[in-house]
């Protein structure tokens, strides 16, 4: 009895980074989210692919343990198998991760803005996600949405975007399911672990929308995929993002 608690519990704080799934939630309506990024990655051993949201005609911002040897941006898709007019593809120019995030320690300043190797072209289609104030706050029992691309359950694979409505959690909702859960300075507590309804396994690098504003970015969950989930809080990365964005020139067209 007592190793089945001590698997139990350690089954509970192991996280894993995997291309992600919406759970429990429904297809967006097509381009409902013109802010959405599709993010291709090549890394050492292998593909993978996360979300991310467009914050300047040149910059995604998305969860740094996405980061790949070769990284390109999808704009402007709802079916991402499809070549759909609307869709802009275009190369990563430069990743660049949060200054203190390790991957020895993947669970901290989980962030990453990613420069576009040219401006995206607005339209209806493609269009900013506006991001917080440095104060901004959310709070318990808040409703919000994430979206994403990917399975939605076992062995349920899609090719559209899918969207689901979350709950914000207490902090000590998270801490009790994960040692790595930090504080509220860095990390939002999301998904009510008795409705099954979340971003899971690398919806990654996704925005959390709450009120037309991205609060937070998916970082990491149980193996499981159950709720809740954990997210990186943006507001307390505000001066990072907008310092980084400032120090490089807004890309013309190729």
């Amino acid at each position: 009895l007592h190793a089945s608690k001590t698997l139990t519990a350690y089954l509970l704080c192991v996280r894993i980074f995997l291309p992600g799934k919406i759970i429990g939630g429904h297809e967006a309506i097509p381009h409902s989210r013109p802010y959405m990024a599709f993010l291709q990655i090549k890394t050492l051993f292998q593909k993978i692919t996360c979300g991310g949201f467009l914050v300047r005609e040149d910059f995604v911002l998305t969860a740094a343990h996405c980061r790949g040897s070769s990284m390109k941006v999808i704009l402007g898709a709802h079916n991402i198998k499809e070549r759909e007019s609307s869709q802009q593809v275009i190369p990563v120019k430069r990743a660049i991760p949060h200054p203190n995030y390790q991957r020895k320690k993947p669970h901290l300043n989980d962030i990453m803005l990613l420069q576009l190797k040219k401006k995206a072209n607005l339209t209806d289609k493609v269009s900013f996600l506006r991001l917080p104030t440095k104060t901004a706050q959310v709070t318990p029992g808040m409703v919000c949405s994430v979206a994403g691309w990917g399975s939605t359950g076992v062995k349920k694979t899609t090719v559209t975007l899918h969207e689901v409505e979350v709950k914000i959690q207490t902090d000590q909702e998270c801490m009790f399911y994960f040692k790595s859960y930090y504080n509220e300075s860095v990390h939002i507590c999301v998904g009510d672990h008795n409705i099954n309804k979340s971003s899971s396994q690398g919806d990654s690098g996704g925005p959390l929308v709450c009120n037309d504003v991205a609060q937070g970015i998916v970082s990491f969950a149980k193996q499981d995929g159950t709720p809740p989930r954990v997210y990186t809080k943006i507001s307390s990365f505000m001066r990072w993002i907008e310092e980084t964005m400032r120090s490089f020139k807004l890309q013309g067209p190729d």
